[in-house]
């Protein structure tokens, strides 16, 4: 019987090696990545079944990757494993590209469960975030959404965030570093950022980078 595939991607290596041994015995772990833009690389070439996706990851976060992934691998299914239990997370993963939310602090027979439950075409929800985002719903079921970042300026909030100059930040994504200047000016101007120091606190509020 040929088992599902399944790749990893989180930049925390113990992480990684437990989550590895725990699935084993359910399914071929096929690779594991550390970061976001390694992640882009390596899953079309490796087309997995499912990928466990950690949204905290570094020079490209899980979100935004998990975005880019579905529009690449359509029938792979995506499954968040996060720390965080902050609903717009939840919301924004399930609607855009997760089959699955789990937390890390959440038992190991439940990611088996959520990758099962994800190739069956369901969706898995850790009960925990279920219910706050069932709570949410029904204290705003028409929230509205406001103004959004690009994916080109969210890319470049995250490395500057992340502590790239502006030249490392433009070498990365093979552009010009008057580039680089004109995003991110861009974005201090249209979300009112006053310092760098205000960039950063942006980008952890729009869930770019993780809060250290």
């Amino acid at each position: 019987m040929i088992r599902p595939r399944v790749l990893l991607a989180d930049d925390h290596t113990m992480v990684v090696e437990v989550i590895g041994k725990l699935l084993e015995s359910e399914f071929d772990v096929v690779g594991t990545v550390a970061d976001g833009h390694s992640l882009l690389r390596v899953a079309p070439e490796l087309k997995p079944d499912a990928i466990v996706i950690d949204i905290g990851m570094p020079l490209l976060n899980g979100m935004d990757a998990g975005r880019e992934l579905k529009r690449l691998l359509p029938k792979t299914k995506l499954i968040a494993l996060t720390m965080s239990e902050d609903t717009e997370v939840a919301a924004e993963a399930l609607r855009s590209w997760a089959s699955g939310y789990l937390l890390k602090k959440s038992a190991g027979a439940e990611l088996i469960k959520a990758i099962k439950e994800a190739l069956k075409g369901k969706t898995y929800v850790t009960p925990l975030v279920a219910q706050k985002l069932a709570d949410q719903f029904v204290r705003d079921p028409h929230a509205s959404s406001q103004k959004e970042l690009t994916p080109r300026q969210r890319q470049v909030l995250q490395l500057l965030a992340e502590g790239c100059t502006m030249k490392e930040a433009a070498n990365f994504l093979h552009v010009t570093s008057r580039t680089i200047a004109f995003h991110k000016y861009r974005i201090m101007e249209e979300f009112h950022l006053k310092t760098n120091s205000d960039l950063v606190k942006f980008a952890i509020r729009e869930h770019v980078i993780s809060p250290r």
